[in-house]
């Protein structure tokens, strides 16, 4: 697991300095990332902080671990994780920062940039910050092991407390600790906790042996895990216990999200002014941040420091329902519990309102007994009760919402229904018993039109409910993928285990065709695990002792144990599934225009509606009364919010589902808009295109071992000479020959800059470069030629002799991935230019270019530099993406319209990206722009669809064709055109679940 250490360096003066030690840090293996300046060395990798100290002093400077910030600044305005990361972002982007670390309190910053530069940074953001003046006096971090708590809203009150003191800067909580920097004691800090009823000890002290502690397992954020967390915390035995007892709690007890989100389940919406209602009650809740309203979904998705009480109360007294259940599986039993019982109520409320309406209508029909009559009175009269009870009974529903939206001082879809047959009824049954009121004419009645419009609309819910669950089918997938339950072994052996009890820790046995319960590591044993659904990678992965595994992952073969790190809502998949679902309740720019127009679109029909019916009333044909009643009832009934409330979120919905599917993790909705826009796509080329460690790639034999049957001598020779070095191009050649038995080299030598010598089987060998060779007066003139092809391919040539004349040549380099060619082609048949950015030298990254098919090369370009190249393609009129996987790559994702991270890359560029893959494959940027293509016009058409429904429906209901046709549109086809209205754009937004990228 990758961590994040900062050292303070001394003696460095210049820019070559600077270099020294980048390429000493770089030729460690267990380094990833590094960022080097004349005074901190950021490194990015698995390396402790005392064997980089040792590399550094190796070549010739100092340094120790930077313990204090340059400068810490008190932020106010922070609500979450996100706008953190989003804060790190801004000032890792100033110049003269190394470092950041952020939480929603506080940053700490390492580097020579000002105070006044960073403090503007941040305000451009929108936030406050400011140096916190005596509290950073002697200021210090504390880490406390916590128990007693038992979900974030404990861990909220906690955090709360501690921020309280005199003293303290930041306090970053959660369940079981809390990183603590300021200038406040241990003892304070203890004492504040306890105040609470929660219990605290200083992480280390002798009541906590570290020996006996049992350390927290990171989960990758999609890998790895946030920066701030990156050093582990170890907790006290207690802790684990106590949270052991209190699971049962935790599940059934309304709880914020690690994220600081709370999903709730809504009841009682019908349509975009439903959703505009409840988001209104959801953010006038105190500590709401955001609030997201899914109607397709009916989920309200929170964001803040809020009660979750005051949500039920906000959303209730807004005339709807809601309910918080926390536990996915839960969650999911009861939407689907929900979502079945709505279906069969409308189905039978649909029935019951046809078998009424249709005979009606039929006999009506034929035999011209629409009109009211002396002969036909009682049977009306009859047919009028009859379709009372309908009304009751069928459409009860919308006549209670209507009601319950009229309390509140609001209009919705159930507001028209209700007075449009509403209306048409009371006209029917004034007409039944009180006929010599209207003349002949008029006595027209629409008991069929009342029933009718309630059986077809039921009728349309109840196909739009059934269609709306095969949307959910992507997320019910990923749910799919947990076991019910894990095999557990301890001192009674293995047993099966409900998989909430699985604690981190645990010992677990999996065996073939077993899927993986938690997140955890191999400690015995080998498998092969299909990681298809995980990562979209189609080829099973070998695992063994010390690799990862992940829920949701099936053993294709063999047997392991391993023990749990990562459990319930930590594991790898439970983050997926949760920014899927934070993805599916988010809107794009596009969806914010049908947002405004909803807001106002019941009351506007009923205006129309009113004012049509007034027209018809007083300038019509007679009986006025009659084609007033019509022309009302038909506008109220056509008109349809429900197709606009869910054009928008049942395409995103079924696109982010789809995403996922491939592998590709979208954080909200607006990203597969901008991704959809795109026509540049930058990649960083370490780790991107290619795949960031060197391999020997040719041997080139030459003299007496030109033969190829001699290069596996050249190889073996080699790797004598390298076998105890771990230089990457060291290791290379030693992988390489991980297949043959080495020989022991004897009077092995470093020649500082030029290679290594030994005796090797009693031969005198050279490895090294080209200089190393002509010191030695060994005549290259065989491989000049060879060596000068490598280096315009940008390939490194090691040079191997053997008893003073030239032997081998071995090819070097950081090759490219295996599918980049593969994938930059469906890239450019998609119509993108494609660009490499890069500090790599220009002529490596020409190279590499032309291999790879990029159109354009800006290389020598450093970590600062990255940000203001994607800023002038920007300039240049460009919407542009950036790939990338590295720290270094941060300020660059974040600038870029769309910042696609690789799944195995560093934690910043996950955070700051928009767009996540889960498998290490270009192939997965090329299937998620074209799924953001997808989704884009499924969106437009969803959307015109809607617009242009409602602009034709209604004016052709008000009976703008009359003069040409003589006719008037039947409120019975109004209601139906309705209902059909809403299943179309849910059916077509379903077309998404089978939409296939263009390979």
């Amino acid at each position: 697991m990758a961590n994040k250490i900062i050292l303070s360096l001394h003696g460095l003066s210049c820019m070559h300095c600077v270099n020294t030690v980048t390429d000493a840090l770089k030729a460690r293996p267990d380094v990833s990332q590094v960022n080097v300046t004349l005074n901190y060395a950021v490194i990015d990798g698995d390396a402790e902080a005392e064997e980089l100290i040792k590399t550094i002093e190796d070549a010739g400077y100092h340094a120790q671990l930077a313990t204090q910030p340059d400068l810490v600044l008190v932020l106010s305005g922070l609500h979450c994780m996100k706008c953190a990361a989003k804060t790190q972002t801004a000032l890792l982007a100033v110049e003269g920062v190394i470092s950041a670390d952020v939480d929603t309190h506080s940053a700490k910053v390492y580097g020579s940039a000002t105070a006044e530069t960073l403090i503007a940074a941040v305000e451009q953001l929108g936030y406050q910050a400011e140096l916190p003046g005596a509290k950073a006096i002697c200021a210090k971090t504390i880490d406390l092991a916590l128990s007693g708590l038992h979900c974030m809203k404990c861990a909220a009150k906690t955090q709360t407390a501690l921020l309280a003191i005199e003293g303290v800067i930041s306090a970053d909580v959660d369940t079981h600790s809390a990183k603590v920097y300021g200038s406040a004691t241990a003892e304070t800090l203890i004492a504040a906790v306890e105040q609470l009823g929660y219990q605290a000890q200083v992480v280390g002290s002798e009541t906590t042996p570290a020996a006996s502690a049992a350390p927290i397992a990171e989960a990758m954020t999609l890998q790895h895990q946030d920066n701030h967390q990156s050093n582990t915390v170890i907790e006290p035995p207690a802790a684990v216990a106590d949270r052991a007892e209190t699971r049962n709690i935790t599940t059934q007890t309304p709880v914020i999200d690690d994220d600081g989100s709370l999903q709730l389940l809504l009841d009682g919406m019908t349509c975009a002014s439903c959703v505009n209602r409840v988001q209104k009650a959801l953010m006038s809740v105190d500590g709401v941040e955001n609030a997201r309203v899914n109607l397709a979904e009916r989920s309200a998705l929170v964001t803040g420091t809020m009660q979750p009480e005051a949500l039920i109360s906000a959303v209730q007294n807004a005339g709807y329902g809601a309910e918080i259940i926390q536990d996915e599986t839960k969650r999911r039993e009861r939407q689907q519990q929900v979502a079945d019982h709505n279906m069969r109520r409308f189905r039978w409320q649909s029935a019951v309102a046809l078998a009424v309406g249709i005979p009606v209508m039929v006999w009506g029909m034929i035999g011209d007994n629409m009109h009211l009559t002396s002969a036909n009175h009682n049977i009306w009269l009859t047919i009028g009760l009859v379709t009372l009870a309908v009304m009751i009974f069928a459409g009860g529903h919308f006549y209670r919402n209507a009601w319950q939206s009229l309390k509140n001082g609001s209009a919705t879809m159930d507001t028209l229904v209700a007075v449009g047959t509403g209306a048409a009824w009371l006209y029917s049954i004034t007409v039944n018993l009180w006929p010599d009121m209207f003349p002949p004419q008029a006595r027209h009645l629409y008991y069929e039109a009342s029933a009718m419009i309630i059986g077809l609309i039921n009728l349309g819910h109840a196909l739009e409910q059934r269609a709306r669950q095969r949307s959910s089918k992507a997320l019910e997938r990923l749910l799919d993928l947990t076991p019910p339950t894990a095999r557990v072994v301890d001192e009674q052996g293995e047993h099966d285990i409900p998989l909430s009890q699985v604690t981190q820790g645990m010992i677990l046995r999996l065996a073939t065709g077993d899927r993986v319960p938690v997140d955890g590591e191999i400690i015995e044993g080998e498998v092969w695990l299909d990681e298809a659904m995980l990562t979209g990678e189609p080829i099973p992965q070998q695992k063994t002792v010390g690799a990862q595994v992940h829920a949701g992952t099936v053993v294709q073969d063999g047997s392991v144990l391993f023990r749990a790190a990562a459990v319930g809502s930590q594991t790898t998949l439970a983050r997926i599934i949760r920014l899927v679902r934070q993805a599916q309740s988010s809107k794009p720019q596009i969806g914010q225009l049908a947002d405004r127009i909803s807001a106002i679109f019941v009351p506007v029909v009923v205006a129309i509606a009113l004012i049509s019916g007034a027209i018809w009333y007083f300038v019509g044909p007679a009986p006025q009364i009659m084609y007033a009643l019509v022309i009302t009832t038909t506008v109220l009934i056509i008109a349809c919010p429900c197709a606009l409330g869910l054009a928008t979120p049942m395409s995103i919905i079924s696109g982010v589902g789809r995403a996922a599917e491939y592998g590709v993790l979208v954080r909200d909705a607006d990203a597969l808009q901008q991704a959809s826009q795109l026509d540049t796509v930058v990649f960083d080329k370490t780790g991107t295109l290619t795949e960031g460690m060197p391999q020997v790639t040719e041997i080139h034999g030459f003299n007496s071992y030109a033969d190829q049957n001699s290069h596996h001598d050249i190889l073996r020779y080699a790797a004598a000479l390298e076998m105890g070095s771990n230089h990457p191009l060291a290791r290379a050649i030693v992988s390489k020959a991980e297949h043959l038995t080495l020989p022991a080299p004897q009077q092995f030598r470093t020649l500082a800059g030029l290679g290594v010598s030994a005796i090797v089987e009693g031969k005198t060998v050279l490895l090294g470069n080209q200089k190393l060779l002509e010191q030695h007066k060994i005549d290259i003139q065989a491989v000049s030629d060879t060596v000068a092809q490598q280096a315009a391919k940008g390939i490194t040539p090691v040079l191997l002799a053997i008893d003073g004349q030239v032997a081998g040549l071995l090819s070097i380099r950081d090759p490219l991935r295996t599918d980049t060619v593969n994938a930059l082609t469906r890239l450019h048949n998609q119509g993108y230019r494609l660009i490499m950015l890069t500090g790599d030298n220009p002529i490596t990254a020409n190279a590499i270019a032309k291999e790879a098919g990029i159109d354009q090369v800006i290389a020598g370009v450093m970590p600062e530099g990255k940000s203001a190249a994607i800023e002038q393609l920007q300039a240049a009129g460009h919407k542009v993406a950036m790939v990338g996987d590295g720290i270094n790559d941060a300020p660059a994702l974040a600038r870029a319209d769309v910042g696609i991270a690789m799944g195995g890359g560093s934690d910043i560029a996950i955070e700051t990206a928009s767009i996540t893959l889960m498998r290490s494959s270009l192939h997965g940027v090329a299937d998620g722009l074209s799924i953001a293509k997808g989704t884009l016009r499924n969106m437009k058409q969803n959307l015109f669809g809607a617009f242009v429904y409602n602009a034709l429906g209604i004016p052709i209901a008000a009976g703008i064709l009359y003069p040409f046709t003589g006719t008037l549109l039947n409120p019975v086809v109004a209601g139906a055109a309705m209902a059909l209205s809403s299943i179309t754009v849910v059916s077509n937004a379903n077309r998404l679940l089978r939409f296939k990228p263009k390979p």
